[in-house]
C-alpha cells in the first residue's frame, strides 16, 4: 500500500479546520506572551478566531499573582475562562485539556462536569517523556506521562457523560494504533479523531515521511489532524498535512515562531500563517459550523 497522493482522494478536498492551541501547559508568561486570565483568553481566542480557528484547546492557569505559569483544575476558573472565550467568539468549539501524571483525574472530569465543552483532548497513550541537553544532562528528570487503558477508560467515560467528543492525543505510532482498538472495545463512540503529535523529543519526529504513513494506523474514517511542536522545521510539515487531507493546529502552546523565523506576538499570527498554509493547497478554512458537523459534535451552548 503507498502513501496517499496530496492530490487524490476526497479527504483533500475537505474544509481544513483549524485548532489554536491557546496557552500550554507550563509556559511562564513573564518570559513568553501566552495568556493566563479569563480576560487575556479571550482577547487572544478571538485573535485567533478572526483568523479562522473554529477550536480553541483551552489549558487553565492558577490565577494567583506570580503564578501564571501553573496549571489549575479549579472549575471556577475553567468556567470563568470558557465563559469568556465563549463571549468573544460566537459559536467556537471548546476543546478542553485533560493531561495528567498519575492516577488522580478528579481534576480534568471536574472541569469537564462544569464546563462540559464540546470536545476535549484524550491522552490515548504512555509516554516516556524526555529531553536531553547538548552536554547530555536532562532538561528535567526522566518521566513517564502515563495514560494506562483504565484511566483511558475513566476520562471517557466521564466525556461521554457530558456529550464531549473525545480528540485522542497520539504521541506515537503504537498509540495511534491503539485508538482503533478503543473503538473496537467500545470504550468511545461517534467520529474518531486522533491528533498526531509530532516533536517531542522521546515521540514522533516532525517529519513529513513519517506523516504520509500515520493516517493509515487511524480508525476507519477518522478524522486527523497534527500538532507540531518546534521551530522552522513545523511548517513544511503543515503544507503535508494540508497536503493530505489532515487538519491543522498552531498556536503559543506549539511554537514561538512564524514561517519566517521571527517570533509570533500572539496566537493570531500563527492562526493567520496556518490558513495561508492551508489555502496554498487548495484547501478552504471550515467555519464553526461546519467544524461541528464534520466532527458530530453538539450544538453550541447558548451565552447567559
Amino acid at each position: 500500500m503507498t502513501a496517499p497522493s496530496p492530490q487524490s482522494g476526497s479527504a483533500n478536498r475537505d474544509k481544513a479546520i483549524l485548532t489554536c492551541s491557546l496557552t500550554g501547559v507550563l509556559t511562564d508568561p513573564r518570559q513568553h506572551p501566552v495568556p493566563v486570565t479569563p480576560v487575556q483568553m479571550a482577547a487572544e481566542a478571538r485573535d485567533a478566531f478572526n483568523a479562522g480557528a473554529s477550536i480553541m484547546h483551552v489549558h487553565l492557569r492558577s490565577q494567583e499573582p506570580g503564578m501564571g505559569h501553573m496549571p489549575s483544575w479549579d472549575p471556577d476558573v475553567a468556567e470563568a475562562v470558557v465563559n469568556a472565550i465563549r463571549a468573544a467568539c460566537p459559536g467556537v468549539i471548546i476543546n478542553l485539556t485533560t493531561g495528567v501524571v498519575g492516577k488522580d483525574v478528579s481534576g480534568p472530569i471536574a472541569c469537564i462536569q462544569r464546563v462540559k465543552p464540546e470536545a476535549a483532548a484524550c491522552n490515548a497513550g504512555s509516554l516516556n517523556y524526555l529531553k536531553i541537553r547538548e552536554d547530555g544532562t536532562w532538561a528535567w528528570p526522566p518521566m513517564v506521562f502515563d495514560n494506562p487503558v483504565a484511566k483511558i477508560k475513566q476520562m471517557l467515560d466521564a466525556m461521554a457523560a457530558t456529550d464531549t467528543h473525545p480528540e485522542f492525543e497520539c504521541f506515537d505510532v503504537g498509540i495511534v494504533r491503539s485508538v482503533g482498538m478503543y473503538l473496537k472495545a467500545g470504550m468511545f463512540t461517534g467520529v474518531p479523531e486522533v491528533n498526531f503529535v509530532m516533536g517531542v523529543a522521546s515521540g514522533m519526529p516532525c517529519d513529513p515521511d513519517l506523516l504520509a504513513l500515520l493516517p493509515r494506523y487511524a480508525p476507519k474514517d477518522a478524522v486527523w489532524q497534527t500538532t507540531l511542536i518546534g521551530r522552522a522545521e513545523i511548517w513544511p510539515v503543515h503544507r503535508r498535512t494540508a497536503e493530505l487531507g489532515g487538519m491543522l493546529r498552531t498556536g503559543l502552546e506549539d511554537t514561538f515562531y512564524l514561517p519566517g523565523g521571527e517570533r509570533a506576538r500572539g496566537n493570531g499570527p500563527l492562526i493567520e500563517a496556518l490558513a495561508r498554509v492551508a489555502r496554498d493547497c487548495g484547501r478552504e478554512i471550515a467555519s464553526p459550523a461546519e467544524a461541528r458537523a464534520r466532527l458530530g459534535l453538539k450544538e453550541a451552548p447558548a451565552l447567559a
